[in-house]
């Protein structure tokens, strides 16, 4: 790419991206791809698409993101299946809605393969280096100025930095001036965050030990092997599954007998950590102190590469001293002679109130300014790379003067997730949860490019190469579709029925009542001679609306009632405190979020429908 650049060592680019984990991955693919002239400024070149926690992707809920990343045309789930050791389906024995893809990851295959990625990207240079100040002119974004003077003049900024602002590792009573897996951390970025008007606040992560895996014994815990399982991405067309076992423990009595005894010198019982943890992913010394009538905790063994002895310890979390990580290792049968390779620590850092932020996450305060991943208060690669990919369509959205791409909560978790941020705010790290969704009946893993891969499209990210893998899947939906009242005879059903445990039939039946039967899967019913050709995710897919059909269909209506309050839409200069009958709260809210719907109003916490309907006669008033 040729660079512009004048003799006062500065560039000028459409996007500048701080970052190079998962959300600025996505963001800066995003800009490139859609045409921008974009420039990636990290702080480490070896830190690009780094899994510094959990060596896995996906997950309850979070296999939903990467599924809906890659059907808007992202990177994290092509990446994933590259990198795959094992992949799970979790929730396989309950419904559809909350069954979601887990994959242990090789972190280095991911990392070298990302960064590749990006490399070869037209229109994306990436340049390792530390972003300082944040230019603005007047309340719109200018570029960015790096540790040694160079400036990146830019339209669009997105700053999407982790959990590296002024982070602090933390093991017992020593705290040092590092980011993750001992990385330099960023100094002077956040000083110029909060003079621009962003409120900073604290957050804390944590994460295991890493043990080496020669050390262990196995035979003390139950193996898990993966399964088959369709893939992240709609663009892999095999991977292997079960490349290398995980495994399944418990700690012991004796084991939270050595946490209760040195509980004082954990970090976040002596009061050295200040920041808000992580609720649904606990410090093991967390969980043992809280759940205090458990007598044991349950924890995986999961390798970290297949060209490494490391194994990661998920589920013991602890900041606690070393030596107590040591005696807390060598209390559970199988890790007696377990060696240490990677210690455990805490990590606090800066993030901002996500509340300053538009449902696009550009900056309420400064114009062209964007914030994506754990800087905007989340926890989890998935969480950040799917903010990534919309900060950076709506900052590529934005150049081109085209309306900006905010998806609703019917239309994706991810659209869930963006809403809770900037209209509920979060207090401690965010992570997300099927049961945050209220339609996610509708919001189905299977059904990912259904719903988003149109929009991707027209957005100018989803290449044409999937877009036709889409039309193709959605004809074949179609066609089967339209079977659903064809007659069987018994002759083709019956030995479907036999293989399900289902009562055989004497007289033909229809697709739709096969469908219908809960134990009959789709591998049975694509062994029928009209549906051979068929496609086996287009099955699954006609499979699950027949089944759901009636649940579908109310939560068609009740997505339906909501939208009502989205299509009445509220001034952006409106002054709340004017209008009488409000609350002070009420007032309060809707002056600090300012929503851009009646709807996201009457999600925000603190507005009753009393103020909705206030509101409701307002826009009423103003249009007669």
């Amino acid at each position: 790419m040729t660079l512009t650049k004048d003799n006062n060592n500065q560039y000028k680019f459409d996007a500048a991206i701080i970052g190079g984990g998962h959300a600025a991955a996505e963001a800066a693919l995003a800009c490139a791809r859609t045409g921008l002239k974009t420039c990636m400024l990290i702080l480490n070149l070896d830190s690009i698409g780094l899994l510094a926690c959990n060596p896995s992707i996906g997950g309850t809920s979070k296999g939903h993101l990467v599924r809906e990343i890659d059907s808007l045309g992202g990177q994290m789930g092509i990446e994933a299946d590259k990198s795959l050791i094992q992949l799970r389906m979790l929730n396989s024995s309950k419904g559809a809605a909350v069954q979601s893809l887990r994959a242990q990851i090789d972190k280095n295959k991911y990392h070298t393969n990302m960064k590749a990625t990006l490399e070869n990207t037209p229109n994306l240079r990436v340049r390792q280096a530390e972003a300082v100040e944040l230019l603005t002119d007047g309340k719109k974004i200018k570029g960015v100025k790096t540790l040694y003077n160079q400036i990146y003049y830019a339209d669009t900024v997105i700053v999407a930095t982790g959990v590296y602002l002024k982070s602090n590792t933390i093991i017992g009573s020593i705290i040092e001036q590092k980011g993750p897996s001992g990385l330099s951390r960023a100094n002077y970025l956040s000083d110029s965050i909060e003079k621009i008007g962003h409120t900073l606040r604290r957050f804390k992560t944590g994460t295991p030990p890493r043990l080496n895996g020669r050390t262990i014994d196995y035979s003390q815990f139950e193996i898990q092997h993966g399964e088959p399982c369709y893939t992240f991405s709609a663009m892999s067309e095999s991977i292997e599954y079960d490349l290398a076992p995980c495994y399944l423990g418990y700690t012991n009595e004796h084991t939270h007998e050595i946490i209760r005894e040195n509980i004082h010198l954990a970090p976040m019982y002596s009061g050295l950590i200040k920041g808000t943890g992580t609720r649904y992913c606990p410090a093991i010394e967390d969980k043992i102190m809280r759940f205090q009538d458990k007598s044991r905790h349950q924890f995986f063994l999961e390798p970290e590469g297949l060209d490494t002895a490391e194994i990661y310890l998920q589920g013991i979390s602890t900041s606690m001293p070393l030596d107590i990580q040591e005696k807390i290792i060598h209390s559970i049968k199988g890790l007696e002679n377990a060696e240490i390779m990677r210690d455990a620590y805490a990590i606090e850092y800066d993030c901002i109130d996500s509340l300053t932020l538009k449902p696009t996450l550009e900056s309420k305060l400064i114009e062209g300014l964007y914030f994506a991943g754990q800087v905007n208060g989340t926890s989890g690669y998935e969480e950040a790379a799917c903010q990534g990919l919309m900060a950076g369509l709506n900052a590529s959205l934005k150049i081109k003067n085209k309306p900006p791409l905010i998806l609703g909560r019917d239309q994706a978790y991810i659209g869930v997730l963006i809403d809770d941020l900037t209209t509920k705010g979060t207090n401690e790290p965010y992570r997300m949860m099927t049961s945050r969704a209220e339609f996610r009946l509708n919001l189905r893993q299977d059904n990912a490019d259904l719903r988003l891969t149109q929009i991707g499209y027209e957005t100018g990210l989803v290449t044409k190469q999937r877009y036709e893998k889409y039309l193709t899947k959605l004809e074949k939906i179609q066609k089967i579709t339209s079977m659903l009242d064809k007659s069987l005879s018994p002759k083709a059903v019956n030995p479907i029925l036999e293989k399900a445990g289902q009562p055989i039939v004497k007289s033909g039946i229809t697709l739709k009542e096969l469908l219908k039967r809960n134990d009959v899967t789709s591998d049975q019913i694509k062994t029928l001679d009209e549906l051979k050709d068929s496609q086996q995710d287009a099955i699954e897919q006609v499979l699950i609306n027949t089944r759901y059909e009636g649940y579908i269909a109310r939560t068609k209506k009740n997505i339906d009632d909501v939208k009502k309050l989205e299509e009445f839409k509220l001034p952006e200069n409106l002054d709340y405190n004017t209008l009488a009958g409000l609350r002070i709260e009420a007032r309060q809210k809707l002056q600090k979020i300012r929503p851009l719907t009646l709807g996201q109003a009457s999600r925000i916490s603190g507005v009753n429908p009393a103020d909705i309907n206030v509101l409701l006669l307002y826009l009423k008033t103003k249009k007669d």
